[in-house]
Protein backbone atom coordinates (compact mmCIF):
# COMPACT_ATOMS: atom_id res chain seq x y z
CA UNK A 1 0.00 0.00 0.00
CA UNK A 2 2.80 2.42 0.92
CA UNK A 3 4.61 1.78 -2.37
CA UNK A 4 1.47 2.77 -4.26
CA UNK A 5 1.39 6.27 -2.74
CA UNK A 6 2.31 9.25 -4.89
CA UNK A 7 5.99 10.17 -4.69
CA UNK A 8 5.23 13.51 -3.03
CA UNK A 9 3.18 11.95 -0.21
CA UNK A 10 5.70 9.16 0.22
CA UNK A 11 8.46 11.78 0.48
CA UNK A 12 6.72 13.60 3.34
CA UNK A 13 6.28 10.40 5.35
CA UNK A 14 9.83 9.25 4.72
CA UNK A 15 11.33 12.65 5.56
CA UNK A 16 9.69 12.50 8.99
CA UNK A 17 11.02 8.99 9.59
CA UNK A 18 14.49 9.94 8.35
CA UNK A 19 14.52 12.99 10.64
CA UNK A 20 13.60 10.90 13.68
CA UNK A 21 16.21 8.25 12.82
CA UNK A 22 18.91 10.89 12.20
CA UNK A 23 18.08 12.62 15.48
CA UNK A 24 18.36 9.30 17.32
CA UNK A 25 21.69 8.62 15.60
CA UNK A 26 22.99 12.00 16.78
CA UNK A 27 21.85 11.25 20.33
CA UNK A 28 23.53 7.82 20.27
CA UNK A 29 26.80 9.33 19.03
CA UNK A 30 26.81 12.03 21.71
CA UNK A 31 25.96 9.51 24.44
CA UNK A 32 28.68 7.11 23.29
CA UNK A 33 31.34 9.82 23.24
CA UNK A 34 30.40 11.00 26.73
CA UNK A 35 30.25 7.41 28.01
CA UNK A 36 33.75 6.60 26.73
CA UNK A 37 35.11 9.87 28.15
CA UNK A 38 33.47 9.17 31.52
CA UNK A 39 34.78 5.60 31.71
CA UNK A 40 38.31 6.71 30.85
CA UNK A 41 38.23 9.58 33.35
CA UNK A 42 36.99 7.22 36.07
CA UNK A 43 39.70 4.67 35.30
CA UNK A 44 42.57 7.17 35.50
CA UNK A 45 44.00 8.14 38.87
CA UNK A 46 45.56 11.51 39.57
CA UNK A 47 49.17 10.34 39.44
CA UNK A 48 49.00 8.97 35.90
CA UNK A 49 46.26 11.22 34.56
CA UNK A 50 48.44 13.61 32.54
CA UNK A 51 50.71 10.91 31.14
CA UNK A 52 47.89 8.62 30.02
CA UNK A 53 46.09 11.47 28.31
CA UNK A 54 49.09 11.74 25.99
CA UNK A 55 48.71 8.16 24.77
CA UNK A 56 44.90 7.81 24.86
CA UNK A 57 44.29 9.53 21.48
CA UNK A 58 46.76 7.14 19.86
CA UNK A 59 45.00 4.16 21.43
CA UNK A 60 41.66 5.43 20.14
CA UNK A 61 43.11 5.89 16.66
CA UNK A 62 44.47 2.34 16.71
CA UNK A 63 41.13 0.86 17.79
CA UNK A 64 39.39 2.82 15.04
CA UNK A 65 42.03 1.69 12.52
CA UNK A 66 41.48 -1.97 13.44
CA UNK A 67 37.70 -1.57 13.27
CA UNK A 68 38.00 -0.06 9.80
CA UNK A 69 40.33 -2.80 8.58
CA UNK A 70 38.67 -5.89 10.03
CA UNK A 71 35.03 -4.92 10.66
CA UNK A 72 34.02 -2.08 8.36
CA UNK A 73 36.43 -2.90 5.51
CA UNK A 74 35.73 0.42 3.84
CA UNK A 75 36.98 4.00 3.80
CA UNK A 76 34.49 6.15 5.72
CA UNK A 77 36.58 9.24 6.43
CA UNK A 78 35.69 12.74 5.17
CA UNK A 79 31.97 12.22 5.72
CA UNK A 80 30.64 15.38 4.09
CA UNK A 81 32.82 14.89 1.02
CA UNK A 82 31.61 11.28 0.77
CA UNK A 83 28.01 12.52 0.75
CA UNK A 84 28.79 14.98 -2.04
CA UNK A 85 30.42 12.19 -4.04
CA UNK A 86 27.41 9.93 -3.50
CA UNK A 87 25.10 12.60 -4.92
CA UNK A 88 27.32 13.50 -7.86
CA UNK A 89 28.60 10.11 -9.05
CA UNK A 90 26.95 7.21 -7.17
CA UNK A 91 23.31 8.02 -7.96
CA UNK A 92 22.71 9.01 -4.33
CA UNK A 93 23.42 5.47 -3.13
CA UNK A 94 25.28 5.07 0.16
CA UNK A 95 26.18 1.67 1.58
CA UNK A 96 23.92 0.39 4.41
CA UNK A 97 26.82 -0.07 6.83
CA UNK A 98 27.35 3.70 6.87
CA UNK A 99 24.21 4.00 8.99
CA UNK A 100 26.24 2.77 11.99
CA UNK A 101 29.94 2.49 11.20
CA UNK A 102 30.69 6.23 11.40
CA UNK A 103 29.00 6.35 14.81
CA UNK A 104 31.09 3.45 16.10
CA UNK A 105 34.49 4.59 14.84
CA UNK A 106 34.09 8.32 15.51
CA UNK A 107 32.81 7.75 19.07
CA UNK A 108 35.97 5.74 19.81
CA UNK A 109 38.21 8.30 18.10
CA UNK A 110 36.74 11.33 19.88
CA UNK A 111 36.03 9.54 23.18
CA UNK A 112 39.72 8.70 23.49
CA UNK A 113 40.71 12.31 22.75
CA UNK A 114 41.15 12.46 18.99
CA UNK A 115 41.36 16.10 17.91
CA UNK A 116 38.43 15.99 15.47
CA UNK A 117 34.71 16.75 15.38
CA UNK A 118 31.68 14.48 15.52
CA UNK A 119 29.60 16.49 13.07
CA UNK A 120 30.93 15.15 9.73
CA UNK A 121 30.54 11.49 10.79
CA UNK A 122 26.96 12.09 11.91
CA UNK A 123 26.20 13.91 8.64
CA UNK A 124 27.44 10.83 6.76
CA UNK A 125 25.32 8.65 9.04
CA UNK A 126 22.20 10.77 8.46
CA UNK A 127 22.75 10.82 4.71
CA UNK A 128 23.18 7.02 4.71
CA UNK A 129 19.91 6.70 6.65
CA UNK A 130 18.16 8.87 4.05
CA UNK A 131 19.63 6.94 1.11
CA UNK A 132 18.80 3.49 2.45
CA UNK A 133 15.34 4.43 3.72
CA UNK A 134 14.58 5.84 0.25
CA UNK A 135 15.83 2.68 -1.44
CA UNK A 136 13.71 0.50 0.83
CA UNK A 137 10.65 2.63 0.03
CA UNK A 138 11.24 2.38 -3.72
CA UNK A 139 11.85 6.11 -4.18
CA UNK A 140 13.06 7.63 -7.44
CA UNK A 141 16.59 8.96 -7.85
CA UNK A 142 15.41 12.49 -7.15
CA UNK A 143 13.48 11.36 -4.06
CA UNK A 144 16.54 9.50 -2.81
CA UNK A 145 18.68 12.61 -3.29
CA UNK A 146 16.23 14.75 -1.33
CA UNK A 147 16.14 12.19 1.49
CA UNK A 148 19.94 12.20 1.62
CA UNK A 149 19.67 15.94 2.22
CA UNK A 150 16.95 15.35 4.82
CA UNK A 151 19.12 12.85 6.67
CA UNK A 152 22.15 15.13 6.68
CA UNK A 153 20.06 18.13 7.74
CA UNK A 154 18.43 16.07 10.49
CA UNK A 155 21.85 14.97 11.74
CA UNK A 156 23.04 18.59 12.04
CA UNK A 157 19.76 19.60 13.68
CA UNK A 158 20.04 16.69 16.10
CA UNK A 159 23.61 17.15 17.20
CA UNK A 160 23.37 20.94 17.54
CA UNK A 161 19.63 21.33 18.31
CA UNK A 162 19.57 23.74 15.38
CA UNK A 163 16.80 22.91 12.87
CA UNK A 164 17.19 26.02 10.70
CA UNK A 165 20.95 25.58 10.44
CA UNK A 166 20.43 21.95 9.46
CA UNK A 167 18.21 22.94 6.55
CA UNK A 168 20.63 25.66 5.44
CA UNK A 169 23.54 23.22 5.66
CA UNK A 170 21.84 21.01 3.09
CA UNK A 171 20.93 23.91 0.83
CA UNK A 172 24.36 25.57 0.89
CA UNK A 173 26.74 22.65 1.11
CA UNK A 174 25.16 19.35 0.09
CA UNK A 175 22.46 19.73 -2.54
CA UNK A 176 23.31 21.59 -5.73
CA UNK A 177 19.69 22.61 -6.23
CA UNK A 178 16.38 22.03 -4.47
CA UNK A 179 12.88 23.11 -5.41
CA UNK A 180 10.41 24.83 -3.12
CA UNK A 181 8.35 21.62 -3.12
CA UNK A 182 11.31 19.92 -1.44
CA UNK A 183 11.56 22.41 1.42
CA UNK A 184 8.75 20.80 3.40
CA UNK A 185 10.47 17.38 3.65
CA UNK A 186 13.68 19.13 4.64
CA UNK A 187 12.01 21.11 7.42
CA UNK A 188 10.09 18.04 8.63
CA UNK A 189 13.39 16.21 9.04
CA UNK A 190 15.20 18.98 10.87
CA UNK A 191 12.36 19.77 13.25
CA UNK A 192 11.73 16.11 14.09
CA UNK A 193 15.46 15.52 14.65
CA UNK A 194 15.75 18.58 16.90
CA UNK A 195 12.74 17.45 18.94
CA UNK A 196 14.32 14.01 19.42
CA UNK A 197 17.54 15.70 20.55
CA UNK A 198 15.71 17.91 23.05
CA UNK A 199 13.83 14.89 24.44
CA UNK A 200 16.96 12.83 25.10
CA UNK A 201 19.61 15.51 25.69
CA UNK A 202 17.58 18.15 27.52
CA UNK A 203 16.78 21.78 26.79
CA UNK A 204 20.24 23.21 27.42
CA UNK A 205 21.91 24.93 24.47
CA UNK A 206 25.09 23.27 23.14
CA UNK A 207 27.12 26.42 23.86
CA UNK A 208 25.99 28.50 26.79
CA UNK A 209 27.68 31.90 26.73
CA UNK A 210 27.72 35.24 28.51
CA UNK A 211 27.47 38.01 25.95
CA UNK A 212 27.75 41.77 26.04
CA UNK A 213 25.19 43.91 24.16
CA UNK A 214 26.27 44.86 20.67
CA UNK A 215 27.86 48.28 20.22
CA UNK A 216 27.83 50.07 16.86
CA UNK A 217 31.28 51.46 17.63
CA UNK A 218 32.74 47.97 17.38
CA UNK A 219 31.71 47.44 13.75
CA UNK A 220 35.22 48.25 12.38
CA UNK A 221 36.66 45.64 14.72
CA UNK A 222 34.15 43.03 13.53
CA UNK A 223 35.13 43.82 9.95
CA UNK A 224 38.76 43.27 10.95
CA UNK A 225 37.79 39.99 12.57
CA UNK A 226 36.04 38.88 9.38
CA UNK A 227 39.13 39.60 7.28
CA UNK A 228 41.39 37.79 9.75
CA UNK A 229 39.04 34.79 9.77
CA UNK A 230 39.07 34.78 5.97
CA UNK A 231 42.87 34.45 6.07
CA UNK A 232 42.63 31.79 8.79
CA UNK A 233 40.10 29.89 6.66
CA UNK A 234 42.45 29.90 3.68
CA UNK A 235 45.22 28.55 5.90
CA UNK A 236 42.87 25.91 7.32
CA UNK A 237 41.79 24.61 3.90
CA UNK A 238 45.15 24.56 2.18
CA UNK A 239 47.20 23.32 5.13
CA UNK A 240 44.72 20.51 5.79
CA UNK A 241 44.83 19.30 2.18
CA UNK A 242 48.62 19.66 2.03
CA UNK A 243 49.09 17.65 5.22
CA UNK A 244 46.69 14.96 4.01
CA UNK A 245 48.70 14.60 0.81
CA UNK A 246 51.95 14.34 2.77
CA UNK A 247 50.59 11.76 5.20
CA UNK A 248 49.03 9.81 2.35
CA UNK A 249 52.53 9.07 1.04
CA UNK A 250 53.18 6.87 4.09
CA UNK A 251 51.73 3.65 2.65
CA UNK A 252 52.09 1.40 5.68
CA UNK A 253 49.02 2.17 7.79
CA UNK A 254 50.64 1.04 11.05
CA UNK A 255 53.74 3.16 10.46
CA UNK A 256 51.45 6.08 9.66
CA UNK A 257 49.47 5.41 12.85
CA UNK A 258 52.66 5.33 14.96
CA UNK A 259 53.94 8.58 13.48
CA UNK A 260 50.60 10.35 13.93
CA UNK A 261 50.08 9.00 17.46
CA UNK A 262 53.47 10.31 18.61
CA UNK A 263 52.98 13.68 16.90
CA UNK A 264 49.46 14.10 18.33
CA UNK A 265 50.60 13.10 21.82
CA UNK A 266 53.38 15.68 21.69
CA UNK A 267 51.01 18.41 20.51
CA UNK A 268 48.53 17.65 23.30
CA UNK A 269 51.36 17.52 25.86
CA UNK A 270 52.37 21.06 24.91
CA UNK A 271 48.85 22.39 24.22
CA UNK A 272 46.21 20.51 26.30
CA UNK A 273 43.22 22.35 24.68
CA UNK A 274 43.96 20.30 21.54
CA UNK A 275 42.70 17.19 23.35
CA UNK A 276 39.39 15.98 21.95
CA UNK A 277 36.90 18.32 20.33
CA UNK A 278 38.06 21.21 22.52
CA UNK A 279 34.52 22.29 23.34
CA UNK A 280 35.31 22.55 27.08
CA UNK A 281 37.87 25.25 26.31
CA UNK A 282 35.36 27.00 24.07
CA UNK A 283 32.88 27.10 26.94
CA UNK A 284 35.42 28.89 29.10
CA UNK A 285 36.24 31.44 26.39
CA UNK A 286 32.56 32.06 25.59
CA UNK A 287 31.91 33.00 29.19
CA UNK A 288 34.92 35.24 29.62
CA UNK A 289 36.73 32.77 31.87
CA UNK A 290 40.41 31.93 32.16
CA UNK A 291 41.74 28.53 31.08
CA UNK A 292 43.92 27.22 33.90
CA UNK A 293 46.75 25.07 32.52
CA UNK A 294 49.16 25.40 35.44
CA UNK A 295 51.05 22.12 35.91
CA UNK A 296 49.56 20.50 32.80
CA UNK A 297 51.96 21.92 30.19
CA UNK A 298 55.56 23.14 30.23
CA UNK A 299 54.33 26.21 28.35
CA UNK A 300 52.05 27.35 31.19
CA UNK A 301 54.47 30.20 31.91
CA UNK A 302 53.22 31.93 28.75
CA UNK A 303 49.80 32.39 30.35
CA UNK A 304 51.31 34.50 33.16
CA UNK A 305 52.15 37.43 30.89
CA UNK A 306 49.86 39.78 29.00
CA UNK A 307 51.20 39.11 25.50
CA UNK A 308 52.00 35.49 26.25
CA UNK A 309 48.29 34.60 26.39
CA UNK A 310 47.36 35.59 22.80
CA UNK A 311 50.64 34.08 21.56
CA UNK A 312 49.83 30.77 23.28
CA UNK A 313 46.36 30.67 21.74
CA UNK A 314 47.70 31.78 18.36
CA UNK A 315 49.91 28.69 18.36
CA UNK A 316 46.90 26.55 19.29
CA UNK A 317 44.94 28.06 16.41
CA UNK A 318 47.62 27.13 13.88
CA UNK A 319 48.37 23.69 15.37
CA UNK A 320 44.75 22.54 15.55
CA UNK A 321 44.97 21.79 11.83
CA UNK A 322 47.95 19.51 12.52
CA UNK A 323 46.29 17.69 15.41
CA UNK A 324 43.10 17.22 13.38
CA UNK A 325 44.92 15.87 10.32
CA UNK A 326 47.13 13.59 12.42
CA UNK A 327 44.04 12.11 14.04
CA UNK A 328 42.38 11.29 10.71
CA UNK A 329 45.58 10.20 8.96
CA UNK A 330 46.46 7.90 11.87
CA UNK A 331 43.29 5.87 11.48
CA UNK A 332 40.80 7.96 13.43
CA UNK A 333 37.41 8.95 12.08
CA UNK A 334 36.22 12.52 12.54
CA UNK A 335 35.45 15.68 10.68
CA UNK A 336 36.64 19.24 10.17
CA UNK A 337 33.35 20.80 11.31
CA UNK A 338 34.21 20.84 15.04
CA UNK A 339 37.82 21.92 14.52
CA UNK A 340 36.57 24.77 12.32
CA UNK A 341 34.43 26.07 15.18
CA UNK A 342 37.34 25.65 17.60
CA UNK A 343 39.81 27.51 15.36
CA UNK A 344 37.28 30.28 14.76
CA UNK A 345 36.66 30.73 18.48
CA UNK A 346 40.38 30.93 19.21
CA UNK A 347 40.87 33.37 16.32
CA UNK A 348 38.12 35.59 17.75
CA UNK A 349 39.71 35.48 21.20
CA UNK A 350 43.19 36.31 19.88
CA UNK A 351 41.93 39.26 17.80
CA UNK A 352 39.93 40.65 20.74
CA UNK A 353 42.77 40.23 23.23
CA UNK A 354 45.30 41.93 20.92
CA UNK A 355 42.87 44.83 20.32
CA UNK A 356 42.46 45.25 24.08
CA UNK A 357 46.21 45.07 24.69
CA UNK A 358 47.04 47.60 21.97
CA UNK A 359 44.17 50.06 22.46
CA UNK A 360 43.38 49.49 26.11
CA UNK A 361 45.57 52.42 27.13
CA UNK A 362 43.40 54.68 24.96
CA UNK A 363 40.27 53.52 26.75
CA UNK A 364 39.12 51.29 23.87
CA UNK A 365 38.15 47.69 24.58
CA UNK A 366 36.03 44.99 22.95
CA UNK A 367 34.09 42.13 24.61
CA UNK A 368 36.23 39.03 24.12
CA UNK A 369 33.41 36.49 24.50
CA UNK A 370 31.45 38.25 21.73
CA UNK A 371 34.45 37.99 19.43
CA UNK A 372 34.86 34.31 20.30
CA UNK A 373 31.30 33.62 19.19
CA UNK A 374 31.50 35.76 16.05
CA UNK A 375 34.87 34.24 15.15
CA UNK A 376 33.26 30.80 15.11
CA UNK A 377 30.72 31.94 12.52
CA UNK A 378 33.24 33.88 10.41
CA UNK A 379 35.71 31.00 10.17
CA UNK A 380 32.96 28.51 9.41
CA UNK A 381 31.70 30.82 6.65
CA UNK A 382 35.18 30.83 5.12
CA UNK A 383 36.22 27.19 5.52
CA UNK A 384 32.87 25.75 4.43
CA UNK A 385 31.95 28.70 2.20
CA UNK A 386 28.47 28.61 3.69
CA UNK A 387 27.80 32.00 5.33
CA UNK A 388 24.07 31.50 5.94
CA UNK A 389 24.64 28.18 7.67
CA UNK A 390 27.40 29.74 9.79
CA UNK A 391 25.32 32.73 10.87
CA UNK A 392 22.21 30.80 11.87
CA UNK A 393 24.06 27.84 13.38
CA UNK A 394 26.05 30.02 15.77
CA UNK A 395 22.95 32.02 16.68
CA UNK A 396 20.97 28.83 17.35
CA UNK A 397 23.57 26.91 19.36
CA UNK A 398 24.37 29.86 21.63
CA UNK A 399 21.17 31.86 21.75
CA UNK A 400 23.29 34.76 20.51
CA UNK A 401 20.63 36.41 18.33
CA UNK A 402 21.51 39.78 19.86
CA UNK A 403 24.79 39.55 17.94
CA UNK A 404 23.05 38.93 14.64
CA UNK A 405 24.50 42.04 12.96
CA UNK A 406 28.15 41.33 13.86
CA UNK A 407 27.63 37.67 12.90
CA UNK A 408 26.49 38.82 9.46
CA UNK A 409 29.25 41.42 9.08
CA UNK A 410 32.15 39.15 10.05
CA UNK A 411 30.81 36.14 8.10
CA UNK A 412 30.27 38.25 4.98
CA UNK A 413 33.79 39.70 5.06
CA UNK A 414 35.34 36.30 5.75
CA UNK A 415 33.40 34.64 2.95
CA UNK A 416 33.98 37.48 0.51
CA UNK A 417 37.71 37.70 1.17
CA UNK A 418 38.42 33.98 0.80
CA UNK A 419 36.36 33.75 -2.38
CA UNK A 420 38.84 36.13 -3.99
CA UNK A 421 41.57 33.49 -3.79
CA UNK A 422 39.82 30.15 -3.14
CA UNK A 423 36.77 29.13 -5.14
CA UNK A 424 35.99 25.90 -3.30
CA UNK A 425 35.32 24.88 0.28
CA UNK A 426 37.28 22.29 2.22
CA UNK A 427 34.56 19.76 1.31
CA UNK A 428 34.41 20.46 -2.41
CA UNK A 429 37.97 21.26 -3.44
CA UNK A 430 39.09 17.69 -4.16
CA UNK A 431 35.81 16.78 -5.89
CA UNK A 432 36.01 19.90 -8.04
CA UNK A 433 39.49 18.91 -9.20
CA UNK A 434 38.03 15.66 -10.56
CA UNK A 435 35.18 17.50 -12.30
CA UNK A 436 32.47 15.65 -10.37
CA UNK A 437 31.16 18.51 -8.23
CA UNK A 438 27.50 19.48 -8.40
CA UNK A 439 26.93 23.20 -8.10
CA UNK A 440 24.10 25.70 -7.84
CA UNK A 441 24.68 26.45 -11.54
CA UNK A 442 21.84 24.51 -13.20
CA UNK A 443 23.72 24.01 -16.46
CA UNK A 444 26.81 22.63 -14.72
CA UNK A 445 24.70 20.54 -12.36
CA UNK A 446 22.72 18.91 -15.17
CA UNK A 447 25.85 18.01 -17.13
CA UNK A 448 27.32 16.42 -14.02
CA UNK A 449 24.15 14.43 -13.35
CA UNK A 450 23.92 13.03 -16.87
CA UNK A 451 25.63 9.65 -17.13
CA UNK A 452 27.13 8.65 -20.47
CA UNK A 453 26.40 4.95 -20.05
CA UNK A 454 22.69 5.71 -19.53
CA UNK A 455 22.38 7.57 -22.84
CA UNK A 456 24.13 5.10 -25.15
CA UNK A 457 21.94 3.43 -27.79
CA UNK A 458 22.91 0.17 -29.49
CA UNK A 459 20.21 0.24 -32.19
CA UNK A 460 22.70 0.95 -34.97
CA UNK A 461 23.69 -1.97 -37.28
CA UNK A 462 27.19 -3.39 -36.99
CA UNK A 463 29.36 -4.72 -39.79
CA UNK A 464 32.61 -6.63 -39.81
CA UNK A 465 35.87 -5.44 -41.31
CA UNK A 466 36.02 -8.35 -43.74
CA UNK A 467 32.45 -8.06 -45.00
CA UNK A 468 32.25 -7.43 -48.75
CA UNK A 469 30.63 -4.34 -50.26
CA UNK A 470 27.75 -6.55 -51.41
CA UNK A 471 27.16 -7.84 -47.88
CA UNK A 472 27.28 -4.28 -46.59
CA UNK A 473 24.70 -3.11 -49.17
CA UNK A 474 22.44 -5.95 -48.01
CA UNK A 475 22.70 -4.59 -44.44
CA UNK A 476 21.88 -1.10 -45.73
CA UNK A 477 18.76 -2.37 -47.51
CA UNK A 478 17.35 -3.65 -44.21
CA UNK A 479 18.10 -0.52 -42.16
CA UNK A 480 17.41 3.19 -42.17
CA UNK A 481 20.54 3.97 -40.10
CA UNK A 482 22.83 6.76 -41.19
CA UNK A 483 25.96 5.40 -39.51
CA UNK A 484 27.44 1.92 -39.01
CA UNK A 485 30.03 0.62 -36.55
CA UNK A 486 32.82 -1.53 -37.96
CA UNK A 487 33.99 -4.24 -35.54
CA UNK A 488 36.53 -7.03 -35.51
CA UNK A 489 35.81 -10.59 -34.37
CA UNK A 490 36.19 -9.53 -30.70
CA UNK A 491 33.71 -6.64 -31.03
CA UNK A 492 36.47 -4.05 -30.81
CA UNK A 493 35.66 -0.83 -32.66
CA UNK A 494 37.81 -0.41 -35.76
CA UNK A 495 36.04 2.39 -37.59
CA UNK A 496 32.72 3.71 -38.87
CA UNK A 497 30.89 4.01 -42.18
CA UNK A 498 28.57 6.94 -42.84
CA UNK A 499 25.77 6.68 -45.39
CA UNK A 500 26.50 10.14 -46.81
CA UNK A 501 29.88 8.82 -48.00
CA UNK A 502 28.50 5.56 -49.44
CA UNK A 503 25.69 6.62 -51.77
CA UNK A 504 27.78 6.62 -54.95
CA UNK A 505 29.79 3.50 -54.12
CA UNK A 506 26.76 1.35 -53.31
CA UNK A 507 25.56 1.55 -56.92
CA UNK A 508 28.85 0.23 -58.34
CA UNK A 509 27.72 -3.41 -58.47
CA UNK A 510 30.90 -4.58 -60.17
CA UNK A 511 32.78 -3.87 -56.94
CA UNK A 512 30.45 -5.82 -54.64
CA UNK A 513 32.82 -8.77 -54.39
CA UNK A 514 36.04 -6.82 -54.80
CA UNK A 515 35.80 -4.18 -52.08
CA UNK A 516 35.51 -4.93 -48.39
CA UNK A 517 34.40 -2.77 -45.50
CA UNK A 518 37.99 -2.31 -44.36
CA UNK A 519 38.68 -0.57 -47.67
CA UNK A 520 36.19 2.26 -47.23
CA UNK A 521 35.63 2.55 -43.48
CA UNK A 522 36.79 5.75 -41.76
CA UNK A 523 38.18 6.51 -38.31
CA UNK A 524 35.54 8.13 -36.08
CA UNK A 525 36.05 11.85 -35.48
CA UNK A 526 36.24 11.05 -31.75
CA UNK A 527 35.57 8.15 -29.41
CA UNK A 528 33.50 8.40 -26.22
CA UNK A 529 34.08 6.14 -23.23
CA UNK A 530 31.24 4.67 -21.15
CA UNK A 531 32.44 6.30 -17.92
CA UNK A 532 33.41 9.63 -19.48
CA UNK A 533 32.12 12.84 -17.91
CA UNK A 534 29.43 14.59 -19.90
CA UNK A 535 31.39 17.85 -19.98
CA UNK A 536 34.19 16.04 -21.79
CA UNK A 537 31.70 14.35 -24.13
CA UNK A 538 30.12 17.68 -25.08
CA UNK A 539 33.55 19.13 -25.73
CA UNK A 540 34.20 16.32 -28.25
CA UNK A 541 30.89 17.00 -30.01
CA UNK A 542 31.68 20.72 -30.22
CA UNK A 543 35.22 20.13 -31.44
CA UNK A 544 34.34 17.62 -34.16
CA UNK A 545 30.96 18.97 -35.23
CA UNK A 546 29.67 15.38 -35.25
CA UNK A 547 26.05 14.50 -34.51
CA UNK A 548 26.77 10.94 -33.35
CA UNK A 549 29.88 9.42 -31.79
CA UNK A 550 30.71 5.78 -31.06
CA UNK A 551 30.99 4.66 -27.44
CA UNK A 552 33.39 2.01 -26.13
CA UNK A 553 34.40 0.62 -22.77
CA UNK A 554 37.90 0.81 -21.31
CA UNK A 555 38.97 -2.15 -23.48
CA UNK A 556 37.72 -0.50 -26.69
CA UNK A 557 34.80 -2.95 -26.93
CA UNK A 558 31.94 -1.34 -28.84
CA UNK A 559 28.89 -0.35 -26.75
CA UNK A 560 26.80 1.74 -29.13
CA UNK A 561 26.42 5.33 -30.33
CA UNK A 562 25.69 8.54 -28.44
CA UNK A 563 23.77 11.24 -30.28
CA UNK A 564 23.37 14.93 -29.61
CA UNK A 565 19.61 14.49 -29.88
CA UNK A 566 19.63 11.99 -27.05
CA UNK A 567 21.82 14.21 -24.87
CA UNK A 568 19.68 17.30 -25.44
CA UNK A 569 16.49 15.39 -24.65
CA UNK A 570 17.96 14.03 -21.43
CA UNK A 571 19.32 17.50 -20.59
CA UNK A 572 15.87 19.07 -20.90
CA UNK A 573 14.28 16.38 -18.73
CA UNK A 574 16.93 16.69 -16.02
CA UNK A 575 16.80 20.49 -16.07
CA UNK A 576 13.02 20.35 -15.66
CA UNK A 577 13.44 18.02 -12.67
CA UNK A 578 15.93 20.15 -10.75
CA UNK A 579 14.27 23.47 -11.58
CA UNK A 580 10.62 22.65 -10.87
CA UNK A 581 8.78 24.77 -8.33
Amino acid sequence: MFRNLQERNKLLIMSLLVGIASGLAAVVLMKLIHLIQHLLASALDGSTHALLYLVLPGIGMLISLLLLKYVVKDNISHGVTKVLQAVSKNESRIKPHNMWTSILTSSVTIGFGGSVGAEAPIVYTGAAIGSNFARAAGMSHRGMTILIGCGAAGAIAGIFKAPLAGALFTLEILLFNISMNSMMPLLLSTVSAAVVSYIFLGNELPFHCTLTPFSMGNIPFYILLGLVCGAVSLYFIRMTLWLEDKMGKVRNRYARWAYCAVALGLLIFLFPPLYGEGYDSLGVLLNGGVIDLEGSTPLAFMLRSGWGIPLFFLLIMFLKVFSMTMTNAGGGVGGTFGPTLFVGAVAGFVVARIINLVLGGAGISVPEQNFVLVGMAATMAGVMQAPMTAIFLIAEISGGYELFLPLIIASAFSFGSIRLVEKYSIYTKRIAQSGELLTHDNDQAVLTLLKTYELVRDKYPRVKMNDSLGEFVDVISRSDAQIFAVLDSSRHLKGIVEMDHMRKLMFETDKYDVLHVRDFMEPPPAIVFLDERMESVMEKFDRTGAWRLPVVDSNMVYAGFLSKTRIMSAYREELKEISQD
